[in-house]
């Protein structure tokens, strides 16, 4: 199990260029919170009855078991499964009358897009360090911030291209 975050023990913020210091705190992998000055709270919950998968940050990428609420209100979360495709990791959050989608799309980072316009790049390997790279020219909001860093901490970030993968598993099977 990943390190579970005593809610005692304070945190250094990341420091965001638009949004300025964001605090993202993991409870082993049942909670997960996400806070700052200038953003909504996140607070992304794992029913404690899942099975938790190690691979993942915040246990599981099943919707019936996740629940995802920005600033006290539900909001509706679906990760995909998660299988050969880097757009299989995708995860879709509807929130406050907009589409949100944390897809990777590159080895290291995901996009995050809002109604389909790019807001910036993340990157995280599943744990509380969370980078973000916000697109120039664009409007970002404060729910866009507390959203990504969310996502970004609880599924991680980045994914290998199909053929990538297809050739470690065939390179594997080599003897």
């Amino acid at each position: 199990m990943r390190g579970t975050v005593n809610d005692n023990v304070e945190r250094a913020p990341i420091e965001d260029t638009r949004f300025g210091g964001i605090t993202v705190r993991q409870d082993g992998q049942d909670r997960l919170q996400v806070e700052g000055e200038a953003i909504p709270r996140v607070v992304l919950e794992r029913d404690p009855a899942a099975e938790a998968d190690p691979h993942i940050a915040i246990g599981t990428r099943d919707p019936a078991a996740l629940r995802l609420r920005i600033d006290g209100r539900e909001a509706r979360l679906r990760p995909g499964k998660g299988r050969l495709s880097r757009r299989s990791y995708r995860v879709d959050v509807r929130h406050d009358g907009a589409d949100y989608r944390l897809v990777p799309d590159s080895v290291p980072s995901s996009r995050l897009t809002r109604d389909g316009v790019h807001l910036g790049d993340f990157s995280c390997d599943g744990d509380e360090t969370v980078i973000a790279e916000w697109q120039e020219g664009v409007e970002t909001r404060p729910a866009d911030a507390a959203i990504g860093y969310a996502l970004a901490s609880a599924f991680g970030t980045g994914g290998q291209p199909m053929w990538m993968m297809i050739v470690d598993g065939v390179t594997d099977a080599l003897p």
